[in-house]
């Protein structure tokens, strides 16, 4: 009889969002969407509501998006947020969209860490996504109508894998979005280390599909200019010459054309190249 109480107990007692917190965390998990706690959850909704809003106040947890939250654990508390490895992967199966881990992230995630980061960036597919500026988490969503998973790495966080860009679109994305990201000589530095660990393999997948002929055309430009490995620039500029491609400004400015370059890579040096690292 008593047994039988026992369960009975646990069948009808009611699971709080905390309940659902510690079960989630058992296996790794940051993130859950509102539809995951109703359907595991046999409380009422305005309790649920009322709870969450309470561990909000108290910052164990993170209203990141319209029905989206983030656990921060106690280890994660004086931080006021956590890494986006953890959560990453999780949003965009909440969102339903394809993503990667860029630009100056996943530049620092490869070991270029010259800048601090002052905010993640990922890159999606259109529509574009609002930021995010919640707490202490800030992340640009930048579009770009597809790509090419052979550029893309699996990396492993305590919550499973996630996707990054390889060394390569890495750099090609700075260059690409660099008006974005505060200008050339802005992500210069972060070049300079990313080329440490660009490979002819990785390069030669990603000029294979990499649709932006005037980003390949700068990285090769300023990859000379930093004199890195001669193979690699070499490699950049056989691809070029398959292709056609014309003379493009080195920093876009609006109103300003392209005109006499005297490169090979037909690059017009409108802006002096200022690496600080």
């Amino acid at each position: 009889m008593a047994v039988f109480w026992y369960i009975s107990q646990i069948k009808t007692k009611l699971l709080t969002v905390r309940d659902y917190i510690k079960q989630l965390q058992s296996y790794e998990e940051y993130g859950f969407s509102w539809e995951e706690l109703i359907e595991n959850s046999n409380s009422p909704t305005d309790t649920l509501r009322k709870e969450i809003d309470r561990l909000a106040k108290g910052n164990e947890l993170i209203k990141l998006r319209q029905g989206f939250f983030l656990i921060v654990p106690p280890r994660y508390s004086n931080l006021g947020k956590i890494p986006l490895q953890l959560y990453v992967d999780k949003l965009f199966k909440y969102l339903g969209k394809p993503y990667y881990v860029g630009l100056f992230t996943a530049s620092a995630i490869h070991g270029a860490s010259h800048q601090k980061i002052q905010k993640e960036y990922i890159i999606t597919t259109p529509p574009a996504l609002i930021g995010i500026n919640k707490n202490l988490i800030k992340i640009e969503f930048l579009s770009t109508k597809s790509w090419e998973e052979k550029s893309i790495r699996k990396e492993k966080s305590d919550a499973g894998f996630y996707n990054v860009s390889s060394p390569a679109l890495t750099a090609l994305d700075m260059l690409n979005y660099h008006q974005k990201l505060g200008g050339i000589n802005r992500i210069l530095a972060n070049l300079e280390e990313l080329a440490e660990e660009i490979t002819v393999e990785d390069l030669d997948k990603l000029l294979s599909w990499y649709p932006n002929v005037s980003a390949i055309q700068r990285l090769g430009f300023v990859l000379d200019e930093l004199q890195v490995e001669k193979e690699i620039t070499d490699n950049i500029f056989k691809h070029l010459k398959e292709r056609k491609y014309y003379s493009v400004l080195l920093a876009n400015k609006k109103g300003e054309k392209a005109g006499t370059t005297g490169n090979r890579w037909r690059v017009d040096v409108n802006i002096e190249l200022d690496n600080d690292l």
